[in-house]
């Protein structure tokens, strides 16, 4: 009996502090769980109230449309090019002497037949001198031979002189005849060395810089020579072309097509001339597969130097009547080439567009388009399908600062707009203050 009154006191007593133990642990999971719960329904309700804020306080996005309209559109090739001169002359002279004269100024504009320099000549007039004395001897002489010959053949026809004092009689007068015309050559020679004394200028073209100063002696071996004069009016461009885009320009060329050819400089923004394209080498160059080409510049403005790099833009033709619209506006993501379109009710859609040419900052559009479409061409960064947009003018995306005033401007009228509400009804401030005002002095 003692045993099995022993036995239900003990047990208790070691299962107590288990099950109290188990009880804590569960209650902690429970304060953990609902601390938890309460955290994920606080920052929900937190964030819905602000993304709702944010949906309805959300300004449409500010946006510049173009029209798209039809035009003309040029197929351009664009290279780089050299200015090259048509004529460059190095003066040199064709005569040994002493410089006397030189008649130019470094950078002065010569035309042909104009004086250069020139070199002492006495040596030269004395030749001809010599040489003409020559002559005039020796056609004395022909003409006494001559007259000797028509008497011995007179004599001869009588049989009065043997045929051989006639046959050298002949033949002296042809030596004094062949005498005769080297010492005409002579003279001829010593004429143009004369002329050669004076230097002129066998181009149109403008003087460089002077090489050799006065009373130098000079002679035809000098190898800087004289001067360099340079034609500069017409002057030509030699460029390089893919030899894939031969065929298009030799078509044009045999179909007697006149290519305008425009020099910009290294920027490629400010045209420096124009002009046509005039012939392509006989051959394409096999380490580069490209081709040269000359294009001529009348260049009356003097923008055009030899050897001054450019950017050529040929025009090789051009499509009429096509539909165009600002390179701006084009956009390339997911769904290929796309423009933003305006609708009517100032929002925008994605629209796919296949596009042609591009010419400076035009470009033909295939498909996608029609005339009279308004597409973005600023502020298409954040734009999406469907995005509610406000439009603003070409001037205000030029000159945000106006924009920004203008925008100052009116919220400016709205504050006073505001005030004048507020002044409008002043019993609910003004009687509130005289409540107040009252009760403080019944106090």
């Amino acid at each position: 009996m003692d045993q099995q009154i022993k036995d239900p006191t003990i047990h208790p007593s070691i299962d107590a502090p288990k099950q109290t133990s188990r009880g804590r642990v569960v209650l902690t999971t429970l304060i953990v769980l609902a601390f938890l719960a309460g955290i994920v329904w606080w920052t929900r309700h937190q964030s819905a109230p602000q993304q709702a804020g944010r949906g309805r306080n959300s300004a449409p996005m500010s946006i510049v449309p173009e029209t798209v309209a039809k035009g003309d559109i040029g197929v351009s090739l664009n290279a780089l090019g050299t200015v090259t001169s048509l004529a460059t002359v190095t003066i040199r002279s064709q005569i040994s002497g002493y410089l006397m004269k030189i008649d130019f100024k470094e950078g002065d504009e010569v035309k042909r037949g104009d004086l250069i320099a020139e070199i002492d000549s006495r040596p030269y007039e004395a030749t001809l001198a010599q040489a003409k004395g020559q002559l005039a001897r020796d056609e004395a002489q022909l003409k006494g031979a001559q007259v000797d010959l028509t008497r011995y053949q007179g004599l001869a026809a009588q049989n009065a002189v043997p045929h051989q004092t006639l046959d050298t009689q002949v033949a002296l007068v042809a030596q004094y005849q062949g005498t005769v015309e080297a010492d005409r050559a002579s003279v001829k020679s010593a004429e143009v060395n004369l002329a050669y004394c004076h230097i002129v200028s066998p181009i149109n073209g403008r003087v460089g810089l002077r090489q050799v100063d006065l009373g130098n002696y000079v002679t035809p071996g000098d190898t800087n020579g004289l001067v360099v004069i340079t034609q500069l009016e017409p002057i030509s461009v030699l460029f390089t072309l893919p030899e894939d885009n031969l065929q298009a320009v030799a078509k044009r060329l045999r179909e007697g097509a006149v290519l305008p050819t425009a020099a910009y400089d290294r920027s490629g923004i400010n045209k420096l001339a124009e002009g046509s394209l005039q012939t392509f080498d006989s051959q394409i160059d096999p380490t580069t597969g490209t081709i040269k080409l000359r294009a001529k510049f009348e260049n009356d403005k003097r923008t055009l130097y030899p050897n001054q790099f450019v950017n050529i833009r040929l025009l090789l033709d051009t499509h009429k009547d096509v539909t165009t619209m600002s390179t701006a506006g084009i956009q390339r993501g997911v769904p290929g080439t796309f423009v933003y379109l305006v609708n009517a009710d100032s929002t925008v859609s994605v629209k796919p567009v296949k596009l042609g040419v591009t010419d400076g900052d035009r470009v033909e559009v295939i498909s996608g388009l029609s005339p009279g479409d308004r597409v973005v061409i600023d502020g298409a960064d954040k734009l999406r399908e469907g995005a509610k947009v406000v439009v603003r003018t070409a001037a205000d995306a030029t000159n945000p600062a106006g924009a920004a005033k203008g925008g100052a401007k009116s919220d400016s009228k709205g504050d006073a707009a505001k005030g004048d509400a507020k002044g409008a009804n002043p019993g609910k401030t003004g009687g509130g203050k005289g409540k107040r005002s009252e009760d403080g002095q019944k106090q």
